[in-house]
């Protein structure tokens, strides 16, 4: 019995998660209420308070949701798992409301009086352990540091996005993933391990 309300407390969390991600997406923070999330959720106010103590814990939580959009599409290691995780990432933003809102409230945080970096370092760790398995395998050059590089793709990253969804709505986010990992790779990655790494079109796309 314990384990069937566990169970069952993880799906009202995961439905409310889903549901607050889809008003975030479409409204933003100011203009999604907890009431909106509630009935989008077919549940009530009550039983969102049970999951998350505010309207700003919820926005944190789809936050940090974000690899979970990513991480179970990919079963690659070293440099190809990083450069797959981005290009995964490129697509799910085209189509996956809980990460689209998640990458929106973590760069428009600061107009909810949040100042939380944690999604961005989450992201950072993710990539930073893909390049020192990459180190370890001897893909990387001589003297590449994995945290700096890993920091550098998530800012990057970040600043692709952002130009994408002012330019065209990110639909061409997918081919300027790609160029930013040609342009990248080349500094980072021993001339043996170049050819190996897969940027064939539609890679990461997972639909």
């Amino acid at each position: 019995m314990e384990r069937q309300m566990q169970d069952r407390a993880l799906r009202t969390r995961e439905l409310l998660l889903r549901a607050a991600a889809e008003e975030f997406d479409a409204a933003g923070y100011a203009g999604t209420g907890l009431n909106k999330i509630a009935k989008r959720a077919g549940l009530t106010v009550g039983a969102l308070y049970f999951h998350f103590e505010s309207k700003e814990g919820i926005a944190r939580a789809v936050m940090m949701a974000q690899p979970e959009s990513i991480e179970p599409h990919v079963d690659t290691q070293g440099l190809q798992r990083i450069v797959d995780i981005t290009r995964v990432w490129s697509h799910q933003l085209l189509k996956d409301p809980l990460l689209r809102a998640g990458v929106r409230l973590s760069v428009e945080q600061g107009s909810f009086g949040v100042n939380d970096i944690s999604p961005y370092l989450q992201w950072r760790d993710v990539m930073e352990q893909c390049l020192c398995d990459a180190r370890d395998s001897g893909e990387l050059l001589p003297g590449v540091d994995p945290r700096w590089v890993a920091e550098f793709v998530v800012s990057a990253c970040t600043g692709v996005q952002l130009y994408a969804q002012l330019v065209n709505g990110r639909k061409d986010l997918p081919e300027r993933t790609v160029e930013m990992w040609r342009l990248l790779l080349p500094g980072i990655a021993t001339p043996g391990t170049l050819p190996r790494i897969d940027l064939s079109p539609r890679r990461g796309d997972k639909s």
